[in-house]
């Protein structure tokens, strides 16, 4: 696991937009290798941030803490 991967899960909120984003982003980079992605790569490595991003927030939407 990347380090600089934060935490998102609290027991008391949800992560905001920010902080999804922002973990979504250190992910990609991680597991592509790319700080900032070629021109070429540029449209596939934001499309992936947004999907990336959606699917975690559905995920912490329907997630049963006790």
């Amino acid at each position: 696991m990347c380090r600089s991967i934060k935490k998102l899960r609290q027991p008391d909120r949800l992560p905001t937009e920010r902080e999804l984003e922002e973990a979504v982003l250190q992910f990609v980079r991680k597991v592509t290798g790319y700080r900032k992605p070629s021109r070429a790569n540029e449209q596939t490595f934001h499309a992936a941030v947004n999907e990336i991003t959606a699917v975690t927030r559905h995920l912490f939407e329907n997630l049963t803490t006790r």
